[in-house]
């Protein structure tokens, strides 16, 4: 299923009080990004017990349940966990990668709010979350009549909701120093390939690793657990970031000629981060027009310029990447500045091309 309208984390509780208190609700989105904590967190505002059960581990009598006979007849009794008391939040999780006989067994329990004879007591929740087909996960097309019985929200990944969330839950600080800069680098799309990718719940068990190994933490290991949980370029990056931290080597000093950019092969990491982050100052210092260029814009540009070419005499590959285009093919720095790049350097220029 396509989204239209999405919305992001903060957004949820809001939309859960007034949709799931009177009709089912599904949240969609990609791995990782907090639905089914979002979902638990919703159902603890509320006082209620949240009872998740997993659509791909069910077969459909583990919802109708198993027939007794009492009085001359058959009953199917629910199984214990869905069959309560008191008033409960029933989550769906991963309902739509559920068996289509299993989806269908969901009708009348989504629906109807019962299954055979019982009926969830008043008060009662029922919120369903699933990914989609385009995020390469398990997932079955679900039926329109299923489709028809909720409302559907979809959820996307807000580095600002998560930097609120992460400071209340003792989050690594290098990963949230780390996404304070690069905060473009908390999701990336799920690659087709069989390989770690980065969303809010990867970078949460970095910072867990982080924690674990403490301060003793060496570059080899660290080079292991990001690699084994982000995207690889961002694994690359934050590597490179975590040397910064250490040895208090940033793109500051470069940019005031206190120190050199790093030359070692064992430093590429950190080369490639210094990259991004000068990039990431000139975005910053450089005006897209060049008539709003003044004296000290110009000393910038000149600076930076000197330092292109040092950057591409160790690695034009790496200095390719200060002044690439974004993801969309478009200019990411300003043309005026691109124009006296092409004439000073064109070599890095045409591998740009």
């Amino acid at each position: 299923m396509q989204a239209s309208v999405t919305v992001t984390p903060a957004r949820i509780p809001e939309l859960l009080l007034g949709l799931a208190t009177v009709r089912p609700v599904f949240l969609w989105g990609a791995p990782g990004i907090g639905k089914s904590s979002l979902v638990r967190k919703f159902a603890e505002s509320l006082g209620l017990e949240c009872v998740s059960l997993l659509g791909t581990q069910l077969a459909p009598e583990d919802l109708i349940g198993v027939p007794q006979i009492r009085d001359g007849r058959s009953v199917f009794c629910p199984p214990e966990a869905i069959a309560r008391d008191e008033p409960y939040c029933l989550f769906l999780d991963e309902l739509n990668a559920a068996t289509p006989d299993v989806q269908k067994a969901f009708y009348s329990l989504i629906l109807d709010r019962r299954i055979g004879n019982y009926e969830l007591p008043a008060g009662s929740i029922v919120i369903g979350a699933g990914n989609r087909a385009t995020d390469n996960a398990l997932a079955r097309p679900i039926a329109s009549a299923l489709v028809n019985r909720l409302t559907h929200v979809h959820l996307t990944a807000s580095p600002a909701d998560w930097m609120v969330w992460a400071g209340e839950n003792g989050i690594h600080p290098w990963v949230t120093d780390y996404l304070t800069d690069r905060p473009d680098h908390l999701w990336s799309a799920p690659p087709k390939s069989e390989e770690p990718f980065s969303t809010p719940r990867s970078w949460h068990m970095l910072s867990d690793a982080l924690h674990s190994f403490g301060p003793a933490l060496d570059e080899d290991t660290l080079k292991v657990i990001t690699h084994g949980t982000l995207t690889p370029a961002h694994a690359v990056s934050f590597c490179g970031y975590a040397k910064i931290v250490r040895h208090t080597f940033g793109i500051e000093a470069i940019l005031k000629g206190d120190a050199s950019w790093p030359q070692r092969i064992e430093d590429r990491d950190l080369l490639f981060y210094l990259a991004e982050a000068f990039r990431g100052r000139l975005v910053k210092e450089l005006p897209a027009n060049r008539e709003h260029v003044s004296p000290s814009v110009r000393q910038i540009a000149y600076r930076a310029k000197s330092l292109l070419v040092q950057l591409a005499e160790i690695s034009v590959e790496v200095a390719q990447t200060v002044i690439a285009d974004d993801s969309d093919g478009q200019p990411v720095l300003p043309a005026w500045f691109l124009i006296e790049a092409a004439r000073d350097m064109p070599r890095l220029v045409e591998a740009r091309r």
